[in-house]
């Protein structure tokens, strides 16, 4: 019986070895031998050029810049279901940014999540899409980010708990969830449609905050473009389970993506907008082909949304004023001289009966909009409006947002409708003391 004990606890012991060493092998990934920090007359200007327009598909600035910090250098946290994760600084400085980085090591991180010295990168970093740029747009975009600005600037250390901070876990998730391989091409579909499958499902990585994701934060396949959750606001459906009262076409999608504002669709808010800002410093021929690609991963609409946008700003009734007195009387004093009203652009609001806010199944959105306004951006003829957030008290938010769900978007009411009133009071409270907070204590890892 010893005997028989000591080979099975010989065999257990193998195994452990055996899968700690396999463990291992999937997890290690080499160091890339540093480098000079290069100069930046050592690059092609036209490379760099469309290497900054690269980054602006990518919204990269979005991510690695902290409120009131350097642009590239890092420091924004970024919330998780599992903690939060700081974003790096891809500025070309040589002690806490990616200056001593050859450009294997760049291409590396892009499509493999591993950075310079071996470690594994968090997938908050959306190298699962990133997996689907070309050599040619990797290299652009390393001649963008290494003719920046230097920023000594190191982030805070992320929050998270263990395991999950134990980085080689993240093979792990590679293993389930990274692929590598090409954008969809289909030749039947033309160069337009090509070229905005290549964007979407690449570089401007779309489908990280349109679509939802499983309990291991990867987006989940078979719901692609179903809707996510980013920053505290709903990313709207933009397959064919869209709420959009008014299906999106292609010419909508390009005039919402190239101005942050269509007629039948209303403004581009919260991170929307800064994809926008983006999107406006970039060739029209790429921002069209994004438009065409997603209005036709739209599908077929549902019956309601095949009607004309007049018909549908017509089918409103006031019907609901009987059940929400309260909130049909707000709606008079502070909403419907603007959203129902002869004012013309800026003051003019969009007819509410074409709102996605307010057909969504999530109210966040018009929650926050309601309480923080729309503000004005330079170069662009669209609405604005005041915050409400100091005139109305949660009561009378709580009215108004059901009035508005029932009169316009017609659909069951929201529930537990009171507590998504407070929790984007408080969001809004906390962004608002972000805002007001002095950069130096803003950017934490800035020495």
């Amino acid at each position: 019986m010893t005997g028989q004990l000591r080979i099975i606890t010989g065999i257990a012991a193998i195994v452990l070895v055996a899968g700690a060493a396999a463990a291992f092998a999937v997890a290690w990934r080499p160091q890339i031998a540093a480098i000079a920090p290069p100069r930046a007359d050592t690059f092609d200007p036209d490379v760099v050029k469309r290497g900054r327009e690269l980054a602006a598909i990518g919204n990269c600035n979005t991510c690695h810049t902290v409120q009131g910090g350097a642009t590239y250098a890092g420091g924004l946290p970024v919330p998780t279901p599992f903690g939060i994760v700081f974003s790096s600084n891809i500025t070309p400085d040589a002690e806490t940014g990616i200056g001593r980085w050859p450009e294997e090591a760049f291409v590396r991180a892009m499509r493999s999540g591993v950075a310079r010295d071996g470690q594994h990168l968090y997938p908050t970093f959306p190298y699962d899409h990133f997996t689907n740029v070309s050599d040619a747009d990797d290299r652009a975009l390393y001649a963008f980010l290494m003719t920046r600005q230097p920023v000594h600037a190191s982030p805070p250390a992320n929050q998270l708990s263990f395991p999950l901070n134990y980085r080689p876990l993240i093979a792990g998730w590679k293993l389930l969830y990274l692929r590598s391989g090409d954008a969809p091409q289909d030749s039947a579909k033309g160069a337009e449609w090509n070229r905005g499958a290549y964007l979407v499902e690449g570089l401007a990585h779309c489908g990280a905050c349109h679509t939802p994701r499983n309990a291991l934060g990867a987006e989940r396949l078979n719901a692609q473009f179903a809707g996510g959750e980013v920053d505290n606001w709903h990313a709207y459906a933009l397959n064919d389970t869209s709420h959009a009262p008014v299906r999106w076409t292609a010419d909508a999608l390009y005039a919402y993506l190239r101005h942050g504002w269509q007629a039948d669709h209303g403004t581009a808010r919260g991170p929307m907008a800064e994809v926008v800002g983006n999107l406006a410093t970039v060739p029209d021929s790429d921002v069209r082909a994004i438009a065409v690609y997603m209005a036709d991963i739209s599908g077929t609409p549902a019956p309601d949304r095949k009607r004309p946008a007049d018909v549908v700003a017509q089918s409103s009734s006031d019907d609901a004023a009987q059940t929400h007195a309260a909130g049909a009387a707000i709606y008079a004093a502070a909403c419907g001289s603007c959203h129902e009203g002869s004012r013309t652009l800026p003051y003019g609001g969009v007819n509410l009966a074409l709102s996605t806010a307010i057909a969504s199944p999530d109210p966040r959105n018009l929650l926050n909009i309601v309480l923080s306004g729309v503000g004005a951006v330079e170069g662009e003829r669209s609405p604005i409006m005041p915050g409400f957030a100091s005139s109305i008290d949660d009561t009378q938010m709580v009215a108004l947002t059901a009035y508005l769900r029932e009169r316009f978007g017609k659909r069951p009411a929201w529930a537990n409708l009171d507590k998504a009133v407070r929790d984007a009071r408080a969001v809004q409270a906390t962004s608002l003391a972000a805002r007001d907070t002095p950069a130096e204590s803003r950017q934490r890892g800035k020495p």
